[in-house]
C-alpha cells in the first residue's frame, strides 16, 4: 500500500488561496447584506414617512430599488404622489475616486407621478417630499450657522423614465381639479445638479394623452434651467380629444364640445421671467352642444361658419407676459389669444364679438373680454 503523498508548502498555497477567497466572499456577502439593510433604511428615511420600499438589491455596478411608493396626503387629488416598479441607480466610480459626488444615471421603469396645478397657477409635485426637504434645509441653515451640514452637491448624469404614467390635476381651470392622463410615457432628462438645480437640463417627453373618445399624442423637447426658470421648449399635441381638453377652451357656462380633436404646436421661451410663445392651434371635426356661446363667439355663428369648413378651425397666436406677475394667468392668456385668433380665422368681427361679450352677463370668459379690449385699443387691466 502506497503512503499518501505529503502536502508540501508549495502545494498548500492553492488551498490557502481558495480558503482566503471563500472567506472574502463570505465577508463580502455579509458586508453587502449589512450595507443593503442600511441603504434600505436610509432610502425610506430620505423619502419620508409616507414612503414604502419593497426591497433593494445592491451590486457593484448598480443599485436596484423595487416597489417604491410615496402615498399622498389627504388634500392631494390622487392616492399616490409617486410610484415605480424599479429604480436603477448607476454610480460613477471614476467620479467617486475623484472625490466628486456623481451618479452616472438613474433609470425608472413602470413609474407613476401625480401633479397638481393649484388655483393660483403654481405647480406642485412630490409635495410631501420636497416641502419637508425645504423645511429641513431652512432649519439647518440658520443665519450665522455654518456647521457643515449643508447638503453636498450631487451631479446626476441623466434620468430616464420608461412606460410611465402621469396624472395632471389642474385646479386652475375647474373645481374639483380637472384631470388629464398621459400614458406610455418616455421621459429623458439631462444633467441635474442637486440641490442648486443650476445649469441647463435637456428635456424630452413623448406620451399618449388619454381621451374620452380618442387618444392623442404629446411631445415636448428643449431645455430648462430650474433655478432661474429660463427655458426653451417646443410642445406638440396631435389628435388630442377636445372633450378632455375643453376646460382650457371654454368655461362651464358656455357651449360644450360633443366631439373634436386638437392639434397644437407651441414654441415657448422664458428669459428673466418673460414668456414669449408663438403657436398654432387646429381644431378639427368640431361638433358643439346646443345653445350658449363658444370661446365668447355666438354658437350659431360658429356652427354656420364651420359647416363650410368641415368643422375645422386653424389659428395662429402668441402668448406673452411676466410669469412672475401674480396677475398674469397663462390659462386666460391662452384662451383669450386662441379665441381672438379663432374669431379672425372664422371671419367674425372683433367689434361684434366685443359687443356680444358686453351683453353676455358673465357667461363668457373674462380673459377673452380683457384681451379683446386690448386688441381694440381699450384699457389694460
Amino acid at each position: 500500500m502506497n503512503a499518501p503523498t505529503p502536502v508540501t508548502p508549495r502545494r498548500r498555497w492553492p488551498l490557502w488561496l481558495a480558503a482566503a477567497l471563500l472567506a472574502l466572499a463570505a465577508a463580502g456577502a455579509v458586508g453587502l447584506k449589512l450595507a443593503t439593510d442600511r441603504l434600505h433604511a436610509a432610502v425610506v428615511a430620505a423619502l419620508g414617512p409616507n414612503a414604502e420600499v419593497e426591497r433593494i438589491e445592491a451590486g457593484f455596478s448598480a443599485v436596484a430599488i423595487h416597489g417604491i411608493r410615496i402615498r399622498a396626503g389627504k388634500d392631494w387629488p390622487a392616492a399616490d404622489e409617486l410610484a415605480a416598479q424599479r429604480v436603477l441607480i448607476r454610480p460613477d466610480w471614476n467620479a467617486l475616486l475623484a472625490r466628486e459626488m456623481r451618479i452616472a444615471g438613474i433609470e425608472i421603469e413602470g413609474g407613476y407621478v401625480s401633479m397638481l396645478r393649484r388655483r393660483d397657477g403654481s405647480l406642485a409635485i412630490l409635495s410631501s417630499l420636497l416641502d419637508r426637504a425645504k423645511e429641513e434645509k431652512a432649519a439647518s441653515t440658520r443665519p450665522g450657522d455654518d456647521d457643515g451640514s449643508a447638503l453636498p452637491e450631487i451631479v446626476i448624469g441623466g434620468v430616464t423614465l420608461t412606460d410611465a404614467a402621469v396624472d395632471f390635476h389642474d385646479a386652475s381651470v375647474r373645481r374639483p381639479a380637472h384631470r388629464l392622463r398621459i400614458e406610455k410615457t418616455r421621459v429623458e432628462l439631462g444633467e441635474l445638479r442637486l440641490p442648486a438645480l443650476t445649469g441647463r437640463t435637456t428635456i424630452r417627453l413623448d406620451g399618449t394623452v388619454k381621451g374620452v373618445q380618442r387618444d392623442g399624442t404629446v411631445s415636448l423637447q428643449g431645455w430648462a434651467e430650474i433655478a432661474t426658470k429660463d427655458s426653451e421648449l417646443r410642445t406638440q399635441l396631435a389628435g388630442v380629444d377636445l372633450v378632455a381638453f375643453q376646460p382650457y377652451l371654454i368655461k362651464a357656462a358656455e357651449t360644450g364640445v360633443r366631439k373634436g380633436a386638437l392639434d397644437l404646436d407651441l414654441k415657448s421661451t422664458v428669459q428673466r421671467n418673460r414668456l414669449h410663445a408663438p403657436g398654432r392651434v387646429v381644431l378639427s371635426g368640431l361638433e358643439l352642444a346646443a345653445g350658449g356661446s363658444f370661446m365668447g363667439m355666438p354658437r350659431e355663428a360658429v356652427v354656420k361658419v364651420l359647416q363650410g369648413r368641415d368643422g375645422r378651425i386653424a389659428a395662429d397666436f402668441v402668448l406673452e407676459g411676466d410669469i412672475a406677475d401674480p396677475k398674469f394667468s397663462l390659462n386666460e392668456n391662452f384662451l383669450a389669444q386662441v379665441a381672438a385668433a379663432s374669431a379672425g380665422a372664422l371671419g367674425i368681427s372683433l367689434e361684434g364679438l366685443a359687443a356680444g361679450i358686453g351683453g353676455a352677463g358673465g357667461s363668457v370668459v373674462e380673459g377673452v373680454g380683457s384681451a379683446l379690449d386690448r386688441l381694440l385699443g381699450g384699457r389694460k387691466k
